[in-house]
């Protein structure tokens, strides 16, 4: 059996024109999906609108995967790769499977052996990294925190209690 490809799309973090953040022949490949997994349907028709494809939207394939999603059930999506079909992953923000349920269908296409493409975005982590003013030769990331205070507060707790890493480099 021949299967498509799994295309990793990032989408911009924030109500920014595609245009302005994604590069262009991401954009450019958006064009000949047809079949795309999404976090939410409506949000994903409105950034493929302004990334070129108005007045297609009708003619696209659109199923979810968000955190209601049973795992169990992300199995019968092997059924959307068959006969060379590519389908496109897009997240709610940023970078599709990183600290996202897209991951369960990167990990899906892995265990059949269909081929991952991931193409390059804004990225939520790599901004804070990069806008901190820390070394960004040794970091590590916890996951995003909780939205719930006392949950948050909990894991910021959980987090301090980290062994420090003596042998970061550091620069002067």
């Amino acid at each position: 059996m021949e299967y498509g490809k799994l295309y990793l799309i990032p989408s911009p973090l924030g109500d920014y024109d595609p245009a302005e953040v994604i590069p262009g022949p991401v954009l450019e490949r958006l064009k000949d999906i047809r079949t795309f997994v999404v976090e939410e349907t409506r949000t994903a028709r409105r950034y493929l609108s302004r990334a070129g494809l108005k007045g297609h939207i009708q003619e696209l394939e659109f199923h979810e995967l968000n955190e209601h999603t049973d795992p169990a059930a992300v199995e019968q999506y092997t059924g959307l790769f068959r006969d060379g079909n590519d389908v496109g992953l897009i997240s709610e923000a940023g970078l599709p499977a990183v600290a996202d349920p897209g991951a369960l269908l990167v990990a899906l296409a892995h265990r059949h052996g269909i081929e991952v493409v991931p193409f390059t975005g804004p990225s939520s982590l790599m901004m804070a990294l990069m806008s901190s003013g820390l070394n960004g030769q040794s970091f590590a990331f916890c996951g995003y925190l909780p939205a719930k205070t006392d949950e948050r507060r909990e894991r910021l707790r959980s987090i301090e209690k980290f062994p420090e890493h003596t042998d970061r480099p550091r620069y002067s």
